[in-house]
């Protein structure tokens, strides 16, 4: 594939993070609430002014390139609900993936997104507890340990 650096796939990104992703980023100096945002139980790139957060739109590059998501390493090979696995047509230069390249960005793509789906069955989530549901939650515990 040859990339134009036009930015069209960092613009409102919606990348999710594997949590290797987020080990790699963390590795190269960055703190976890600094590039990523919860998003209906995904853990997702943060964007910045509709950009992602790693993206220069004045310079037209990304500042972690060399540790960016794998997702991003993929691009513009995506997974659509509606059509699997698939090309962007958003990506301009999306034409110039060759059979090949796609088959095994592809194949990459569908263990990815097997495995960030495993993490996140697996992953213990924040959960906002009801102060009167809590307390009548413990009322019950205690009486069945009068029984």
């Amino acid at each position: 594939m040859r990339c134009s650096n036009c930015g069209k796939c960092c613009e409102g990104t919606e990348m999710e993070l594997s949590n290797d992703d987020i080990r790699r980023l963390e590795g190269a100096g960055y703190q976890r609430n600094q590039f990523s945002v919860l998003d209906n139980h995904a853990i997702r790139l943060m964007n910045v002014d509709g950009w992602c957060v790693f993206y220069s739109p004045a310079e037209r590059n990304c500042r972690v390139y060399k540790n960016r998501p794998l997702g991003c390493r993929l691009y513009p090979v995506v997974y659509s609900d509606d059509e699997g696995v698939m090309v962007d047509e958003l990506c301009p230069m999306g034409h110039s993936v060759s059979k090949r390249e796609f088959r095994t960005k592809g194949s990459v793509l569908r263990k990815l997104l097997r495995k960030i789906d495993e993490e996140r069955r697996c992953a213990t989530l924040p959960v906002q507890i009801d102060a009167d549901e809590y307390r009548a939650d413990q009322k019950s515990v205690r009486k069945m340990s009068e029984v």
